[in-house]
């Protein structure tokens, strides 16, 4: 009988409020719905779509915009579900008509303003407006994560998952899974323990933590100090402040660990430290580890494997394998048997000079001396900082590449004395990023996962990209600058086709959907972030909006 209302009440309204798991498994099949973040739960930023494509591009234009009413940034990527866009910045939720781009509801978002001194970026959101039969689920900058009702916007349930005071922040959407909602946890730069945790999308109630750092007695626990240094595992880093995957198929979540704490290894005696900078894959119901993999043990450069990993089906050695693939802020991109987490390729995509490779039969970086020497304390220049800023990459599986937005931005660095302070930073490093003179800032770039052989890249000489990167069937790739424009690259060879200019930093996924069978595209504008704020600083005003386009009619 409620199916039967619903469906009426959608019939009558035009928009619809409820929602399945069956509709979160079939996102990308129906194009008028994008339901999870990466345009599907493998995180392949990829559409079929391709009535915009290389030929038309240059008639695509605005059909609407809409005020964020936000000055901290816009990093996330908006839902469409029966007409109605919903986004999530730091301060706000809302839910906006996409044909008219007017709004429906919007919900402040409540806060202890003191939690803005822990995150120094600001209120910022990662992620989604994650959906599920009929609630909309966030989190907040002082670590809760909540429900709305998707009709109304009003508060259902709400949960806080640590004290704030301590170092902890919200910044990263939840994601469901076998229907339990799961979220990770920011603030991996101060003296926090990260985990994962599980809850009942329909009460709010703890399902389970998986804590990314084993306590003492606990599988993985031997690779921390606990005799020399016993209470290094309790603020040890491995934040899971980026999104996660899902193979459906297997029922494996994918989720990335950030950095160590403190960066400085002398700090934790220079163990490998599970389980940071590492890929984890759990299973959503219970939590359970299945496997592991950690890319950079005894992280002493800031390397988090947070970066969302891409769920791919390719060719290796003649066999159509499941596949992991992800772009590593190291500098590598990896490409893992995501049954089991076994290395297949990890090949530089960037200039990288604090390893020579990675051994793929231990999967452990081989290293330069460049740790070593930092550890005599020498300053040190770590090629690269980063090598891309935290954004979603894109793969078209009819052209087999991996297409994304990098970074040449080395870390000019000295280990230092740390003083423990509970609720402060706890890097126990000097830096300063810059990009060498005369050098591009990044790339576009297009590469092939196994080999790692760059199929083109078009420098970027004044900013990098911190956006997202979006394939579609139309040839075309769209992402954003800091510098405010929207644009398209052929696909083919990355030369710009089309651009549009809004009045902040892209530092948002785009997303491309129909709407009564016509293609939009849509993608948030607003600087934010402590990279980009260092880089554009005030040449690039703040301001968030969404930017709706489309063809202009012949």
């Amino acid at each position: 009988m409620k199916k039967i209302l619903a469906a009426l009440l959608f019939s009558w309204c035009g928009l619809g409020w409820a929602q399945t798991a069956e509709e979160l498994l079939a996102d990308g099949k129906n194009t008028e719905n994008v339901t999870t973040f990466g345009m599907g739960y493998d995180l392949k930023m990829y559409s079929p779509l391709k009535q915009i494509n290389k030929s038309n591009v240059r008639r695509l234009v605005p059909i609407w915009s809409f005020s964020l009413a936000n000055d901290m940034g816009e990093h996330s990527q908006p839902t469409i579900y029966n007409g109605v866009m919903y986004v999530v910045n730091g301060n706000w939720t809302f839910a906006i008509d996409v044909a008219t781009g007017r709004q429906i509801w919007r919900t402040p978002v409540q806060y202890e303003r003191g939690a803005l001194r822990v995150a120094t970026s600001g209120a910022l959101m990662r992620g989604p407006a994650t959906i599920y039969e009929g609630k909309l689920f966030r989190q907040t900058v002082d670590a809760h994560v909540l429900a709305l009702d998707m009709k109304t916007g009003k508060e259902i349930w709400k949960q806080k998952y640590a004290e704030w005071k301590e170092g902890y922040k919200g910044v990263i959407a939840p994601i469901i899974a076998n229907g339990v909602l799961v979220s990770g946890m920011g603030g991996g730069d101060s003296t926090t323990r990260g985990f994962v945790d599980g809850y009942d999308p329909e009460t709010g109630k703890q399902l389970w933590r998986r804590y990314t750092i084993p306590a003492p007695g606990e599988p993985g626990s031997e690779t921390w100090p606990h005799q020399t240094k016993p209470d290094a595992w309790k603020y040890g880093g491995g934040a899971t402040w980026q999104s996660a995957s899902y193979d459906p198929q297997l029922d494996l979540l994918y989720i990335g660990t950030g950095n160590a704490e403190p960066y400085n290894p002398t700090f934790r005696d220079g163990a490998d430290c599970l389980f940071t900078a590492s890929t984890l894959a759990l299973r959503p119901k219970t939590g359970e580890l299945v496997w592991y993999y950690q890319s950079v043990p005894n992280d002493s450069f800031d390397f988090d494997a947070t970066a969302e990993s891409l769920l791919a089906d390719i060719r290796v050695d003649g066999k159509t394998r499941k596949v992991l693939i992800n772009a590593h802020k190291n500098g590598f991109l990896y490409v893992l048997d995501r049954t089991n987490g076994k290395p297949i390729a990890a090949n530089p995509y960037v200039k990288v000079n604090w390893a020579t490779h990675i051994d793929l039969k231990t999967g452990r970086p081989v290293l330069t001396d460049l740790l070593e020497r930092a550890m005599k304390g020498e300053t040190v220049n770590v090629f690269p900082s980063r090598g891309t800023n935290a954004t979603l990459i894109a793969f078209n599986p009819k052209t087999g590449l991996v297409y994304l937005n990098s970074w040449n931005f080395p870390r000019l660095m000295k280990y230092v004395d740390f003083k423990f302070v509970l609720g402060t930073g706890s890097t126990g490093i000097e830096s300063t990023m810059t990009t060498p003179p005369g050098e591009p800032a990044g790339y576009h770039m297009a590469i092939e996962p196994l080999s790692g052989k760059v199929a083109w890249q078009v420098p970027m000489m004044d900013f990098a990209s911190s956006a997202g990167m979006l394939a579609t069937d139309g040839g075309l790739l769209f992402t954003g600058l800091l510098t405010g424009e929207v644009i398209a690259l052929d696909q083919a060879n990355g030369k710009r086709l089309w651009q549009f200019k809004t009045g902040s930093s892209v530092n948002a996924p785009p997303i491309t959907y129909t709407h009564r069978g016509r293609q939009y595209v849509t993608v948030l504008s607003g600087r934010g972030g402590s990279i980009a704020n260092r880089v554009v600083t005030d040449s690039v005003p703040a301001g968030g909006s969404v930017w709706t386009f489309a063809l202009m009619p012949n």
